[in-house]
């Protein structure tokens, strides 16, 4: 099963839908509350790093018997330095989305944390795509 998302420019409304509708499918499926939580954690995660850094993108989640496979793509600025972009608490946040709770440096190293596999691509000015696999 696959489940295919355009994530908004800055737009704050619909941020979490994906993850909202992956959750409710993976417990339709009896998929186990602690993998529900780490896909839909990964993929929110996702989708706000997309809102406020790469002007929205594609989020998608392909459901397998063995694995929930989440991949993320922009075409936004790219990331220059994915190291320190790793680093928790390290953002490039503007300050108008920190003072609404967001930006703050946690949602890449979240993502990987919540999965088994995380890899990252970035070219500056290019655009990110991520890939996170969750095992069932």
């Amino acid at each position: 099963m696959k489940l295919k998302f355009e994530v908004g420019d800055e737009d704050f409304s619909l941020a979490g839908r994906a993850s909202s509708e992956l959750k409710g499918v993976l417990k339709r499926l009896g998929i186990g509350p602690d993998l529900v939580r780490r896909a839909s954690i990964a993929m929110y995660e996702g989708e706000i790093n997309m809102v406020i850094h790469a002007g929205g993108g594609v989020a998608e989640a392909e459901i397998e018997a063995d694995r929930v496979v989440l991949t993320l793509i922009d075409a936004g600025p790219g990331i220059p330095d994915l190291s320190l972009a790793m680093t928790e608490g390290w953002s490039t946040a503007p300050d108008r989305f920190r003072e609404l709770g967001f930006g703050a440096g946690m949602g890449l190293p979240n993502m990987r944390r919540n999965c088994d596999e995380f890899d990252i691509e970035s070219e500056v000015g290019k655009g990110t795509s991520v890939r996170m696999v969750i095992r069932l």
